[in-house]
């Protein structure tokens, strides 16, 4: 079934304000969080778009390959990103943190194993890690409101630049 031939699905920010605005207030935290712990932006996007890659939400790619666009990302390290284990284009950092992303995105898949984890201690501390961490819930869960509300992609523009 395409979105045009799809039911109209429910506006959550008209119907439950006081949940969309925690959830905000979630993003907000966890981005504060990551700029505490010093990850880099230009990191957090590739988070987003390789948990939205794995969930196959298409408005989460629109916005964040366009803010990652305006972070100084490169087309070549978008497009490569859904095959980044087979590219010399991610650092050992950029590695470990999508090897997290992708443990607690696929958590069902064997929960988030001691390897990963591991990988991630050896470059970042622990402030970092649970930046990461979170970063990578709340994208999951964005994820989520997205497709089950069906919200359409095309339209997003990024508000100013990131760097």
């Amino acid at each position: 079934m395409s979105n045009s031939d799809s039911i109209s699905r429910v506006a959550l920010k008209k119907t439950t304000p006081d949940v969309s605005a925690a959830m905000g207030s979630l993003h907000g935290a966890a981005v504060s969080a990551a700029r505490d712990a010093k990850v880099e932006p230009e990191l957090l996007e590739l988070v987003r778009i390789r948990a939205s890659q794995i969930n196959g939400c298409a408005f989460c790619l629109d916005m964040h390959t366009k803010d990652a666009r305006v972070a100084g990302e490169t087309e070549q390290r978008i497009y490569a990103l859904n095959a980044w284990r087979e590219t010399p284009f991610f650092s050992e950092r950029e590695r470990a943190a999508l090897a997290l992303t992708e443990a607690v995105t696929l958590v069902h898949d064997g929960r988030v194993p001691d390897a990963v984890y591991a990988a991630a201690a050896e470059v970042f501390d622990e402030a970092q890690i649970a930046a990461l961490i979170w970063a990578a819930t709340v994208i999951n869960a964005y994820n989520r409101i997205a497709i089950a509300t069906r919200m359409v992609p095309g339209g997003y523009q990024p508000a100013v630049e990131k760097k």
